[in-house]
């Protein structure tokens, strides 16, 4: 009986953060209209999420892409056929391992940030304070980090994929003997589409960096509001808030490729 009580809180205690973190996202959404006030704090966040992730996420993305050319690369060789590897990179780039990439980096670093700011702020009593001064610290606290990360998750999106592709053109070049310009040409006509202007597969890339910067956002954000117990507390938060936005980039990202891949073709 012991362990049944116990999987049951547990489970328990998961549906209950689950059910904390969609009601923080409805209370953001529903504070849309009062960005223009925190325009100041959400231009801060910004540059803490996007500029100071950028060196590590264009290192990290650099080599992903020098990988995955020499990975697959690898395999075209023994069949003679490394003309397209300029296509394979840049299509599962701008697909998977851009976003994915870009938003570990962010979990780990902004994300693990704010749930450690909230969490300090919370477990001091600032957020009473702020209560009592009928202030409410969604608008004031979550929302300008949740459109932050909403904004420059994407953007550093779309540097990661650039980066990415331009290390797997050099590993191209200098170990598969495929010249820069063929790789470069296979790889524009891969992202070149003249109906919609650039392929689904950087616009499905884009939606999940989107997706996933709102993840990580609100995911920290409500494991710091929950935070108790000190600098204990605050640790555990931070655990949690990390490793909460892992799983749920891994499982978002498989539902959304799903969905444009397989139910809608």
């Amino acid at each position: 009986m012991n362990l049944f009580t116990s999987t049951g809180a547990a489970i328990l205690r998961r549906v209950d953060d689950a059910g904390f973190v969609l009601d923080l996202l409805v209370r953001t959404v529903g504070s849309l209209q009062k960005v223009p006030r925190r325009k100041r704090f959400l231009l801060d966040m910004a540059f803490n999420a996007g500029v100071r992730a950028l060196p590590v996420t264009m290192v990290v993305a650099a080599f992903a892409g020098a990988i995955l050319a020499m990975q697959t690369g690898i395999e075209l060789k023994r069949f003679g056929d490394t003309g397209v590897l300029g296509t394979i990179t840049a299509l599962s780039m701008c697909r998977e391992m851009g976003p994915f990439i870009t938003a570990v980096i962010l979990a780990a670093t902004v994300g693990s940030s704010m749930a450690a700011e909230v969490g300090t702020m919370k477990v001091s009593d600032e957020i009473s304070a702020l209560e009592v001064m009928s202030v409410d610290p969604v608008n004031y606290l979550v929302l300008p980090r949740v459109i932050a990360l909403a904004v420059m998750c994407p953007t550093l999106t779309a540097l990661s994929d650039l980066i990415g592709i331009f290390g797997g053109s050099i590993i191209a070049q200098q170990n598969l003997g495929v010249s820069q310009s063929r790789f470069w040409m296979s790889a524009q006509d891969a992202l070149t589409s003249s109906a919609m202007l650039l392929p689904k597969e950087v616009y499905v890339g884009l939606l999940k960096a989107l997706v996933f910067g709102i993840a990580i956002a609100t995911v920290s954000c409500a494991a710091g509001l929950r935070a108790t117990g000190g600098a204990l507390g605050v640790g555990l938060a931070v655990q949690n808030a990390v490793r909460n936005s892992v799983i749920l980039i891994i499982v978002l990202g498989f539902i959304i490729t799903w969905f444009f891949y397989f139910l809608n073709g």
